[in-house]
């Protein structure tokens, strides 16, 4: 629990203005969230937090690597971290009704009576967000597909033989019975 303290910003005691944090996250970050996509994550996650009158802005930057496998090859992949992500956080009387009814997912609500700021579940969402949908070996200098071809041989056999035999096998030998009048 006290892991996750280090992700607490006490923002209560902070004068108006713009504060600068940094966060190294690696993979012991994710052990309370379960599996990932991913690993070896060695991500700087650089967050400035602009405290106005009732809302703060925030602004992360996602930085780093993460090691992966191909989507394609199931070769091994290390993809770059790059992504900028703003919410804005406004002090209400109510939040849980006023987060219900936001529509805009960069804006959160919390209560006038919160002390601390809880990024460790943005900062995960924004590194997962970071990582690319679909993960597939980059083309070298020539413009070839890097992924192990020895794999996409075996991927486009096993395509021709599903299109060859295309007659389902639940129907298969009674062709037979069809003249039989």
């Amino acid at each position: 629990m006290s892991n996750r303290r280090e992700y607490e910003i006490a923002f209560v005691g902070l004068k108006p203005g713009i504060h600068l944090y940094e966060y190294v996250v690696v993979d012991q970050f994710f052990v309370n969230y379960g599996k990932q996509d991913f690993s070896n994550c060695n991500a700087i996650v650089k967050l400035s937090l602009e405290k106005n009158s009732g809302f703060m802005q925030l602004k992360f930057d996602i930085d780093g690597t993460v090691e992966t496998n191909c989507d394609r090859c199931g070769n091994n992949l290390t993809l770059q971290l790059w992504e900028e992500f703003n919410i804005i956080v406004k002090l209400v009387e109510e939040p849980d009704v006023m987060n219900e009814q936001e529509e805009d997912p960069d804006i959160y609500y919390i209560s006038r009576g919160e002390s601390h700021l809880h990024v460790s579940d943005w900062i995960f969402e924004f590194i997962n967000l970071s990582v690319p949908l679909q993960k597939i070996c980059p083309a070298d200098e020539k413009g070839n597909s890097q992924c192990n071809q020895d794999v996409i041989a075996q991927l486009k056999r096993m395509e021709e033989n599903v299109q060859k035999d295309t007659t389902p096998t639940i129907w298969k030998g009674l062709e037979k019975f069809k003249d039989l009048e």
